[in-house]
């Protein structure tokens, strides 16, 4: 039987383990609150739920309807920062000409494009250490930029014969064609005639391990940044679908490199029919940077991704929005038979094509593929001009989809107006006629990022967008099957890609309308 002096003291113990509980437990919350008031991200304002678990709320949210948090944030704090709940963290959105402007000018050591990137598609669990080696991203730059006019011919050569085969229309009867999975094939072919050449670029094989891997990434890095950072190495082995596409791709690509290596032993640096490419450019400064041919491979498939993922979209949502206006079509044909009538098929002459030019812009500019651009990652502690602290490893970006809708910017920012841009382009001389262009970047137009990091293939892609475009345009009318009702966008998170089931009627033109390319 317990004394009474037993259980008295017994009491007291568990009072004192109480106390001692509280204690401990009053001290972890006062620390708490400390460290969350003086951490940075505390003053700038957020949209959804910030306490601790609540901020999930947010996250959620924030894969559903990116947009209504973006308009959201956009009316209540324009000009300035404010934050997103994700799954794996936080991110803030810069809103506002001066601050976009601040953000695409900001050095690496501040606010790193790479890094930025890099999170966001989760490309070091995919892909691995390698991705930090970016010598395609000169080799595009400079060697394909300065070549844009010699290799054009090829590029209108296999978009020609890409849709002759992939889209077999007729004369006197509407034909229905899936468009996102066609596009995206017709794009594979045209670019892979500059990045491996004939007769690669026309390899079944080859080309569904180009198309599957820049499907694969997005699909990869949306369930990799599910997690948090500590559970992301686990999660990318269970979802090694990019890692397979490199692994198909390698005994495909590397033959062509050995028998490239062989030729260039031989010859030197020059010889007759030495193949003008992005394989051959990747091999000579991997060559020259002493980097194994595996990493070449590498650099092939995100040549692949930057030029098809891009690129498809953009141009499905110009079909879309062709096949709901049909209207505009007269105006482009007219363009483009004048131009081709008096200069032929060239760079030069595509660049005439101002009307076509404005057309992509705008179907870009009410959606260009994602909600937000330009992302970056803090690389230490950094004070932008308005004395907001960003912390260092925080991923920041731009609100492209209220960038491209600020009606200070814009008349009329809801409405596609399909020759917007030809009409800002007249009368204001070359540099107002150059800062319209597809390609130029602004704080009002960051389809293509901007700053130094701005996407260094955009005057590829616009040509090659320009070409298709325009080949489609001179021979075959297009609608949709309920005419004038254009398919509504895919969204999650901060995707907003063109539905990937929609058919438009494709009728070839009758001969004799006009000519044919």
């Amino acid at each position: 039987m317990t004394s009474p002096d037993a259980a008295q003291s017994s009491s007291r113990s568990a009072d004192d383990s109480w106390q001692l509980f509280a204690a401990f437990a009053a001290v972890f919350l006062v620390a708490y609150l400390v460290r969350r008031r003086s951490n940075p991200l505390h003053s700038i304002p957020t949209i959804g739920p910030s306490a601790p678990i609540l901020s999930w709320i947010g996250a959620f949210r924030y894969v559903y309807d990116t947009e209504g948090m973006l308009r959201e944030g956009y009316k209540k704090f324009y000009g300035t920062i404010f934050k997103i709940s994700m799954l794996d963290g936080w991110l803030l959105v810069f809103t506002g000409p001066k601050l976009i402007d601040e953000l695409r000018r900001s050095p690496d050591d501040e606010l790193s494009s790479m890094e930025g990137s890099t999170q966001v598609l989760q490309l070091r669990h995919t892909l691995g250490p390698g991705i930090d080696d970016q010598f395609h991203v000169a080799v595009v730059r400079d060697k394909l930029t300065r070549n844009l006019a010699a290799v054009f011919p090829d590029v209108l050569d296999e978009v020609q014969a890409a849709f002759r085969e992939y889209v077999p229309a007729e004369e006197n009867q509407w034909t229905a064609v899936t468009v996102w999975p066609v596009v995206q094939k017709i794009i594979a072919r045209a670019s892979n005639r500059v990045i491996v050449g004939l007769p690669k670029c026309r390899d079944p094989e080859y080309l569904d391990v180009a198309i599957k891997f820049t499907n694969d990434v997005f699909v990869s890095s949306f369930v990799i940044n599910l997690f948090p950072d500590f559970l992301k190495p686990l999660i990318a082995k269970a979802v090694p679908m990019v890692a397979k596409n490199k692994q198909i791709l390698t005994p495909m690509v590397v033959p062509m490199l050995q028998e490239r290596q062989r030729l260039m032993d031989e010859h030197g640096e020059s010889w007759d029919d030495k193949s003008r490419d992005m394989l051959q450019w990747l091999l000579e400064e991997a060559r020259a940077k002493g980097t194994a041919s595996d990493n070449v491979v590498e650099k092939v498939l995100l040549v692949n991704f930057g030029a098809i993922h891009t690129s498809s979209g953009a141009f499905t949502h110009a079909l879309y929005n062709l096949a709901a206006y049909t209207q505009y079509m007269e105006p482009l044909r007219e363009e483009v038979e004048s131009v081709v009538a008096e200069e032929g098929w060239s760079k030069a002459s595509i660049g005439k094509m101002r009307k076509l030019d404005s057309f992509l812009k705008e179907s870009m500019r009410l959606a260009d593929g994602s909600l937000l651009n330009i992302f970056r990652k803090a690389m230490k502690d950094v004070t932008l001009s308005d004395g907001t602290r960003i912390p260092k490893g925080t991923l920041v970006a731009a609100a492209a989809i209220t960038a491209h809708s600020d009606d200070t910017r814009y008349p009329d920012p809801a409405v596609f107006d399909p020759f917007r841009f030809a009409r800002m382009r007249e009368g204001g001389g070359l540099e107002e006629a150059t800062r319209h262009q597809l390609v130029n970047t602004s704080v009002d137009f960051i389809t293509f990022g901007g700053g130094k990091h701005a996407c260094p293939g955009r005057f590829f892609a616009a040509n090659e967008l320009k070409t298709m475009m325009a080949h489609l345009v001179l021979n075959y009318d297009v609608k949709f099957a309920e005419e004038g009702k254009r398919p509504t966008n895919v969204r999650f998170g901060p995707a907003d890609l063109p539905s990937h089931n929609a058919q438009v009627l494709f009728r070839k033109r009758r001969r004799g309308a006009s000519p044919v390319v």
